[in-house]
């Protein structure tokens, strides 16, 4: 079956997105998948894109190239402006083949969306793959508006599983109308001190601020941000050097940190940082001129506060059985560094730690799940949704934020849960495929041949676990006998783990070293769930064998899923010899150069 993976796209959140289109490429099970790279521009072309492409490290280190780019800045192809067709043509020429959405048929059987924010996982391009009759993955369109809009869960939430979380709304016209200093008392009196303020149609924690204290200038910036406002004073530019001036213009491009291009300067449309430059110093010729005030392009209509809640943090997946029955996974706890989990805080490493499950009662850890599974069923999500919120002192469970399409970096959370009940990445996304073209059917449309679609892929997957015993076992060797090593052969070990897995002929086999030294050593052949963990001293404390009785009764309402995908129960920890290593093994990869193993090696 051939799969088009979608990335990219032209929200806030593309760069996140081509990571996780870069993760699905590397991960998908090549044993049943033919993985098509779907670059989704900036302005909306859908390009193949070239496979020495697929892993730039950017989007800008490739589109719009270089000779396209001008005034030494980075910037996305909407910068380029308004191009003719023609112009279009010969961009695109330079990193694939551009193709029309009356095409896709002919380029791929399946849609997988790794793509986040708004028209990317609001409904929009899924009504364009259920117009041309192109099964994709995730939840319709429905689930899809729901899980964009944080106004709409907030109301939907308090339905399904009584939210008990104060919010209140303001509106663009009313920020622009009302005395601002009135409209803080009017959010601290619906809502009190302190509180959150949210963009509320933003994935990937884009457009997130906390206000704290009773500090007017603290609430004015906040809600410029999540309206994405920016302000440039006359101090700030005026006694900037040229370097400066050019590094503050490319912090407003960037879309991590800045409102991106093109945005609204004085009633006009400028799509370039170039363009900026030359507007600002002209605005800025008069002294008498204070600031200099931008708006995004793609600004919101309104802004979401929502009351601070203390308690632990946690996000928590929901997935379903062959049958639709939904099954909430282990509930992960979000243990911050910093104190807003943003945009930032989130992709960058060192920022939070997580545990799994939240470190709390099994009590507690039934009602997460319980509230969990109940608002996925009631709003009607279907496939997989990532769903965050609070446990409290109280014990208290108040979710927020349903997120339809999850991160898709090895390490994301929706990943670690669902090795939980030991699918590795490569059986998640077969699990996303497989259970989306299910979802795609319960729509009464095209149902025959998604239908035979579907028994094609149950008999591919079925055909893949019979022979999986015929491929050549690689022993992953890592692990070590000082902290970094450990640390570093970890990560290396993950990636390879994730390229084996996903191959047609080798099986994967985590092999751990622990010890002090290589006459004090031990190996131990690892479950694919601690794969998942986040650092090696994770996995030296699960040595011991312990499974925490939640992450057991979850293994356990999840069997069919484990069954259908992997065609086994969760491998157990096992304390193995070097002799043993040898004789079960056909290659080996191995990271602690310490230890010498006769086996043929294995290379990436």
């Amino acid at each position: 079956m051939k799969i088009g993976i979608f990335f990219g796209g032209p929200a806030r959140e593309r760069e996140i997105s081509f990571s996780g289109g870069k993760t699905a490429m590397e991960n998908i099970d090549k044993t049943l998948f033919t993985p098509v790279p779907v670059f989704v521009d900036s302005v909306g072309n859908f390009i193949i894109l070239n496979d020495d492409l697929v892993y730039a490290g950017s989007i800008r280190d490739f589109y719009p190239p270089k000779s396209y780019q001008k005034g030494g800045f980075n910037v996305y192809a909407e910068s380029l402006g308004e191009l003719s067709d023609s112009e279009t043509d010969t961009l695109i020429a330079q990193v694939g083949k551009r193709i029309k959405p009356e095409d896709f048929k002919n380029h791929f059987d399946f849609a997988f969306i790794a793509m986040h924010g708004p028209t990317c996982e609001d409904g929009s391009i899924q009504g364009l793959l259920e117009w041309y009759n192109i099964p994709y993955s995730g939840p319709g369109l429905m689930g899809s508006s729901i899980g964009i809009d944080k106004i709409a869960q907030n109301e939907l939430l308090k339905l399904s599983v009584g939210l008990d979380k104060k919010t209140e709304v303001i509106t663009w016209e009313e920020w622009n109308s009302f005395g601002q200093e009135t409209l803080f008392d009017q959010v601290k009196n619906e809502i009190g001190l302190p509180f959150v303020v949210k963009a509320p149609h933003q994935g990937s924690s884009i457009g997130v601020a906390f206000v704290k204290t009773d500090d007017f200038n603290q609430f004015k910036d906040a809600v410029k941000q999540c309206f994405f406002i920016k302000e440039i004073s006359f101090n700030e530019w005026s006694e900037a050097s040229p370097e400066e001036k050019h590094q503050i213009l490319q912090h407003i491009a960037n879309l991590d940190e800045g409102i991106g291009f093109p945005l609204v300067f004085q009633e006009e449309i400028v799509y370039h940082p170039e363009d900026l430059l030359q507007k600002f110093e002209e605005h800025f010729s008069d002294d008498q001129v204070r600031r200099a005030v931008l708006t995004s392009l793609n600004s919101e209509d309104a802004v979401l506060f929502e009351s601070f809640v203390n308690g632990q943090e946690f996000s928590c997946g929901v997935i379903q059985k062959p049958n639709l029955e939904s099954v909430a996974l282990p509930p992960t706890e979000i243990v911050k560094v910093v104190e807003v989990f943003d945009f930032n805080s989130k992709y960058k490493p060192g920022a939070t730690r997580k545990r799994l499950p939240i470190e709390t009662s099994l009590e507690n850890l039934h009602k997460v799940q319980a509230d969990v599974k109940k608002a996925f069923d009631s709003l009607r999500f279907g496939v997989c949704t990532r769903i965050d919120g609070f446990l409290t002192e109280s014990g208290n469970v108040i979710l927020h934020d349903p997120n339809t399409i999850p991160g898709m970096s090895p390490t994301s959370l929706i990943f670690k849960q669902m090795a939980e009940i030991g699918l590795n990445v490569s059986d998640a996304i077969t699990y996303f495929i497989r259970q989306s073209i299910r979802e795609r059917i319960c729509s009464g449309k095209n149902t025959f041949r998604f239908q035979q679609l579907l028994e094609k892929l149950d008999e591919g997957i079925a055909e893949r676990i019979k022979n999986f015993e015929k491929r050549e076992k690689v022993a992953i060797i890592f692990g070590g006998f000082n902290v970094d090593a450990k640390e570093d052969s970890f990560v290396k070990a993950r990636k390879v783990f994730g390229h084996i897995a996903a191959s047609k002929e080798y099986a994967p086999v985590p092999v751990f070293v622990s010890g002090n030294d290589i006459e004090n050593y031990s190996l131990h052949v690892l479950p694919a769930n601690l794969m998942f963990k986040e650092h090696a001293e994770d996995i030296e404390k699960a040595l011991d064998g312990y499974v925490h009785p939640l992450i057991l009764e979850t293994r356990e309402n999840a069997l069919d899923i484990t069954l259908h995908f992997t065609g086994k129960p969760v491998d157990i920890l096992k304390t193995v010899t070097l002799e043993e290593v040898q004789s079960a093994n056909n290659a080996a990869w191995n990271s602690v150069s310490e230890l010498s193993v006769s086996l043929p090696a294995f290379t990436i």
